[in-house]
């Protein structure tokens, strides 16, 4: 059994930049979340245990500390002033490359097109990009596209996790759609996960076997664990060591690892060194005796 470790993998800058900033917060004075800093809950448990508290960011009423911290997935300006005009000192960790797509989307609207949001209604980036713009429309799939009205000028953007194969797909789709209209499309989809998208195509070259560690309400993460079920490789999604079963390798022969963008780089590290103690017991053992070992461990 052969271990491949994705050439980019695991935490990217504007995740590990909104930890520094919520750890230094937290340090300063107590400290309330308006939410879920990043998609992991490694990540959760180790802002807890620097006291930091967790709040709603729709209700006001869910802080009880002066000082509050939007997540690294962003929020409406609307979401902001509310907070600051309820007295609250905001800690921002939005992104940066979020930034970039509410900057995108602003643009689009103020140049006169009918704004449109591929990505998951319900997750909380695209709820801060669409909270100050309720005229814009979110899209998912093509099943999505009829929910866009007929207009002179659409303008399109991405939750920056999304895979670009899949907006650039709908991208096209509503082309053919909309042929009477202009339709622009900025490119919002972040680096990192342009990387690790590349990346997972590395692997699914190469292995039979996928390893993705992450939230499982990462986005990201999901989306690389898709993409592998997808091209037939038999795929795991974890988000610790502790959930690898040995028993789960015993027909691997080249296993691939990548992490989202919100994975710790303990995490990662902790999940290899478990792989590599797998693959050792698997060298050792003949086949029959290790699965009679772990049909008695069950």
């Amino acid at each position: 059994m052969n271990i491949h470790l994705a050439q980019h993998h695991g935490m990217c800058f504007g995740v590990r930049d909104a930890l520094r900033a919520t750890h230094a917060a937290a340090q300063r004075a107590p400290l309330t979340i308006l939410g879920q800093l990043v998609h992991n809950p490694v990540v959760d448990r180790h802002l807890a245990a620097v006291g930091a508290r967790k709040g709603d960011l729709d209700d006001l009423n869910s802080a009880t500390t002066v000082q509050v911290a939007i997540t690294a997935h962003g929020a409406s300006d609307q979401n902001r002033r509310a907070w600051q005009t309820a007295g609250h000192n905001v800690i921002d960790t939005t992104c940066p490359l979020v930034r970039k797509a509410h900057h995108a989307l602003a643009t689009l609207v103020s140049d006169g097109y009918q704004p449109v949001v591929i990505g998951q209604r319900q997750h909380v980036e695209v709820r801060g990009l669409i909270g100050d713009f309720p005229q814009a429309v979110v899209v998912l799939d093509e099943g999505d596209l009829d929910q866009i009205p007929v207009h002179p000028h659409l303008g399109i953007v991405s939750q920056t996790t999304q895979p670009i194969e899949v907006a650039l797909r709908l991208v096209e789709a509503i082309k053919r759609l909309h042929r009477g209209s202009e339709v622009r499309f900025i490119d919002t989809i972040c680096h990192p996960t342009k990387q690790r998208q590349t990346a997972m195509d590395d692997l699914i070259r190469t292995c039979d076997h996928i390893v993705v560690i992450g939230g499982r309400n990462s986005n990201n993460t999901r989306q690389l664990a898709q993409k592998a079920a997808a091209n037939g490789l038999r795929t795991l999604q974890i988000e610790s060591a502790d959930e690898l079963d040995p028993a789960w390798f015993t027909e691997a022969r080249n296993v691939g690892v990548t992490a989202g963008t919100s994975t710790l780089d303990e995490t990662v590290d902790a999940v290899m060194q478990r792989l590599r103690q797998i693959a050792a017991e698997l060298r050792t053992t003949p086949a029959h005796e290790f699965l009679r070992t772990m049909l008695q461990a069950a």
